[in-house]
């Protein structure tokens, strides 16, 4: 299944240095002859980016979305809601998503899924995030993707939350994870479409103040 490309994505000009960082990445991913004390050192150094990385976006709050953990005692499970962006049909809704980051992160992207319904191309049915930035880091084995186009461990929390508000104001159908909601954002967007991304924001709204 094909995703959303990053590089149309306005994060995706926050990256500057895509070689540098695949080779960063490949450097620390090299299996060493001591893969336990590896490993924990790995968790130890992502426990500790992430916690300054939520510090950060409490200190200096970004606007569009806000983040948190769900359970203070873990550092890996993040929630984020996000405000639907301005002028586009998501306006005005509030849109909680979790994000879980793997142990060895930023060697591997986290996963996104939305917890508040939200109908979208780039969006499965299930919640589940498709974009470029949370893919696997690599070759693309069906080669849509190239590698500077898919996770770079310099992305952070802001940089993809930048990419999937920016995702919402611009879906890209061709390569949707919502089949259906891809057919009518390109056949129909102020019908059908609108009718459902509309109906999506009221609950959200309820849900949000309930």
């Amino acid at each position: 299944m094909l995703c959303l490309n990053s590089q149309q994505l306005a994060a995706q000009r926050l990256v500057s240095v895509p070689v540098l960082a695949l080779v960063f990445r490949r450097c620390l991913s090299t299996d060493s002859v001591f893969p336990r004390v590896r490993s924990r050192t790995m968790t130890e150094q992502s426990a500790l980016l992430l916690r300054k990385q939520l510090a950060e976006l409490n200190k200096n709050p970004v606007e569009g979305f806000s983040a948190g953990l769900i359970d203070d005692d873990d550092i890996y499970k993040w929630e984020v809601v996000i405000i639907g962006p301005q002028d586009t049909l998501f306006e005005g809704g509030f849109f909680k998503a979790y994000l879980t980051f793997p142990y060895d992160y930023p060697l591997r992207p986290p996963k996104m899924k939305f917890i508040t319904e939200i109908w979208h191309p780039n969006v499965a049915k299930n919640g589940d995030v498709c974009i470029s930035i949370l893919h696997e880091p690599g070759e693309d084995k069906f080669g849509y993707e190239k590698p500077e186009e898919r996770w770079l461990p310099i992305h952070t929390v802001e940089t993809i939350m930048i990419s999937v508000i920016s995702m919402l104001a611009d879906p890209n159908s061709d390569s949707p994870a919502n089949v259906d909601a891809a057919k009518e954002w390109r056949e129909d967007p102020n019908g059908e479409f609108k009718k459902k991304v509309a109906r999506c924001v009221r609950k959200s709204q309820e849900m949000a103040f309930d």
